[in-house]
């Protein structure tokens, strides 16, 4: 195995997580708070959102939130570069969707996407320096595999917020 099926492989766990979630989530479920600002919804969302910002520009494609139509879909009034990221509580909780179904389908639209472009690189470019505002500078297999972790990191909070019983909700 190649570092390049190795990144396409952690790409699509994310999916494999979120289809998996799917049972779980109805629309109460989706937007309830476990005593944080942040629902399953929010998380789902913002997975989609995080990938879908950082690969639109390393494969110079438009964000599959605006090429896909998903933002008019969502209705969330949001600008698209709204990722959520520094979201205050109230923005937070603004973010609404009852539709699981079009989340998960957010989520693997984005995922390919990113798998997409993972298979038009060669191993040799996943050493190119991409941002050299970090010390040490960013190398593309570094941020990809960053894209992944983070990701991966909110579908599983989702998850684990899925698995709670009522008493957790507010």
């Amino acid at each position: 195995m190649n570092a390049i099926e190795i990144l396409t492989d952690l790409a699509a766990r994310p999916l494999e997580t979120a289809r998996a979630l799917r049972p779980a989530l109805t629309a109460e479920r989706l937007n309830a708070h476990p005593h944080h600002d942040n629902s399953i919804a929010w998380l789902l969302w913002h997975t989609g959102r995080e990938i879908d910002i950082q690969v639109a520009p390393l494969a110079g494609a438009t964000q599959v939130w605006l090429a896909q139509d998903f933002a008019t879909r969502f209705g969330l009034g949001l600008g698209p570069e709204d990722i959520g990221y520094g979201h205050t509580p109230e923005q937070a909780r603004a973010i609404v969707v009852n539709d699981a179904d079009l989340l998960v389908e957010y989520i693997a639209a984005t995922i390919a996407s990113l798998t997409a472009y993972i298979g038009t690189l060669s191993e040799a470019d996943l050493g190119a320096i991409i941002d050299e505002s970090w010390d040490p500078p960013v190398t593309l297999g570094a941020r990809l595999v960053s894209i992944c972790a983070d990701a991966l990191a909110h579908v599983e909070q989702a998850a684990y917020i899925a698995g709670m019983g009522a008493a957790a909700f507010e």
